[in-house]
């Protein structure tokens, strides 16, 4: 760790330590750091031991690794015996840390921040310093069937175990803030187990004398991380909101919420003592730039990073629309028009399908599923936000589960025939399908049950077989909500929707791609695709990253990505 005074000049050096560092939290009054650091739990927080572990295992020829237990892998990295655990150190009068890190998460089996994707968002001190508040999941034998957070607190000083606060709730409990005054515990809440879609609630915990409460029990959208304001009135959270993702205030006392932004999506923000709003935002034709919120929805734009090149291109422009769908629901989709679009004409599209799957495409710079490459690239662009996707209140997102193949697909089909309607200029003879992970499951799916529009199919990292799926990912909580429970119990369920079952009706050019470090959705599942198509003698293409994941993230991978996925549209879709 190191620190620079925001003025800049040269950084000292804070910390001295064996591991690296994965993050830290400094404390209210500078003294103390909570860092993360990754150990093996039985050196009971001796970080040497550690060390001395991973050299012992760097000098073995011996490869092989025993298990006894899951989580063998997740996301994209196997299990190496490692925990994340939290640390206290203590900084000296010149600022470098100094004496022996205290394990402050002593006791814990399980990860602090949590594995794959938790930060410094799931552990804060009080404002006084003295007591660290963290969430954590308890790695018994159930970890990759349960979603059963909890969040508990810590004394610094001592060596007392951390305090289980919400022993009471079988969910989700995560994301802890403390009020300016160290009395009231903020935190997020889900109340069904095993369900990681389930709406996240603001929860208020009265440390004194232990009273909960939900705040704005009404707001049915799914509350992301929290800050509060320097009086302690309001909470501030960003959420999906019907294709866009503002930044939201929620008074204290009463629940009322109030949008702070306007269209767009707002990732990341952070609140100042003196109240003023920093956030980072973007949307389809502004990458993410940081600035300051003020009234009425205004934002002041603070840095201007890429206006050079920004500049220099041409993008297009996105409009959303509704239609009729699922039991005569309203649904929403957007259509982006070519970047070189003359009125008409007739363009190919791109029928973009989006994960999750409880999921939904919302109005940002995406750096992977970016409409405009496709709208560049001389398609138009339609998306769907079928039933499952996320913005529309909790019921909307709940449709989904136990029905993969039913109510989204029948919000496709009439999404797709109300943008035929209402845009001429999409070519409906010319038009590929494209998704990724339930997107790439849906692609499947639809090779078929509905291929007749699709000149070509793209499919990335998609589930090719529910059932075998079900035994080679590694968040088993997933499928087992999905699906209605584990698969030998419940076979039917995952049979339902199996595309597996519909290869003979396959007909489309299917372009298939997957990732070799995907533990999520294997990569078996792709090569039993590309498999099958070439079995059945489809024009086919596999295009495979040995080293990606879920998603492709290298920028030389992600470059290939899109000249392989652009040259398949362009080849089906081309004018005869």
């Amino acid at each position: 760790i190191f620190r620079i005074v925001p003025a800049g000049g040269t950084a000292l050096q804070v910390s001295d330590l064996p591991l690296d560092v994965d993050g830290f939290r400094v404390s209210p009054d500078g003294v103390h750091l909570a860092v993360a650091l990754s150990v093996f739990t039985d050196c009971n927080g001796d970080i040497a031991c550690t060390r001395e572990k991973l050299n012992a295992r760097e000098a073995n020829k011996a490869s092989g690794r025993v298990y006894d237990k899951l989580f063998v892998r997740h996301w994209d990295t196997w299990a190496d015996g490692r925990r994340n655990q939290l640390f206290l150190l203590t900084l000296g009068a010149d600022g470098k840390a100094s004496g022996t890190p205290a394990l402050l998460t002593r006791g814990i089996d399980g990860d602090v921040p949590s594995k794959p994707f938790g930060d410094d968002n799931e552990y804060v001190f009080a404002p006084d310093g003295k007591t660290l508040y963290f969430n954590a999941r308890i790695a018994r034998h159930d970890e990759p069937w349960s979603t059963n957070f909890d969040i508990y607190r810590v004394a610094i000083a001592g060596d007392a175990a951390p305090e289980n606060l919400t022993p009471g709730n079988p969910a989700w409990d995560g994301y802890p803030l403390l009020s300016p005054d160290g009395g009231t515990l903020y935190y997020l809440a889900m109340r069904r187990p095993g369900f990681e879609a389930d709406r996240f609630a603001i929860m208020a915990l009265d440390l004194a004398d232990g009273q909960r409460r939900e705040i704005a029990p009404k707001w049915d959208r799914s509350a992301g991380a929290l800050a509060v304001s320097a009086d302690g009135r309001t909470l501030y959270t960003s959420a999906d909101d019907a294709g866009q993702h503002p930044l939201f205030a929620v008074r204290v006392d009463n629940g009322e919420v109030t949008r702070l932004s306007g269209d767009g999506t707002v990732r990341g923000f952070a609140v100042g003592r003196d109240g003023e709003i920093v956030a980072a935002w973007q949307d389809f034709t502004h990458p993410t730039n940081l600035y300051r919120v003020e009234p009425h929805e205004v934002l002041a734009q603070v840095t201007r990073f890429n206006a050079a090149r920004l500049a220099k291109l041409r993008l297009a422009q996105a409009e959303f629309f509704t239609f009729i769908g699922w039991n005569k629901h309203t649904v929403e989709g957007y259509v982006m028009t070519p970047v070189d679009y003359v009125p008409g004409r007739k363009y190919p599209v791109a029928f973009l399908i989006h994960g999750g799957p409880q999921g939904a495409w919302t109005n940002e710079f995406h750096y992977r599923w970016n409409p405009q490459t496709y709208a560049a690239a001389g398609f138009a662009v339609v998306a769907v936000n079928f039933h499952g996707s996320t913005g529309y209140g909790q019921a909307f997102t709940d449709a989904i589960s136990g029905d993969w193949g039913g109510k989204p697909l029948t919000d496709l089909k009439l999404g797709w025939a109300a943008a035929l309607k209402n845009y001429p200029f999409l070519d409906a003879k010319r038009a590929c399908a494209l998704g990724a992970s339930y997107g790439g499951y849906m692609v499947y799916w639809m090779a078929g049950k509905w291929n007749a529009p699709w000149k070509c199919f793209v499919d990335h990292d998609g589930v090719f077989d529910s059932r075998s799926m079900y035994y080679s990912t590694e968040e088993l909580w997933f499928d087992e909500w999905e699906h209605r429970g584990p698969e030998y119990e419940h076979p039917q369920n995952y049979e339902k929707f199996n595309p597996l079952r519909h290869v003979k009706d396959w007909r489309v050019p299917m372009l298939v791609i997957h990732g070799g470090l995907d533990f999520r959705i294997p990569d078996t599942q792709g090569l039993a695709a590309f498999t099958a198509l070439q079995r059945r003698g489809i024009p086919s293409e596999f295009l495979y990253f040995p080293d990606e994941n879920h998603w492709v993230v290298k920028p030389a991978n992600s470059i290939l990505w899109h000249d392989t996925v652009l040259n398949w549209m362009e080849r089906w879709t081309g004018e005869q």
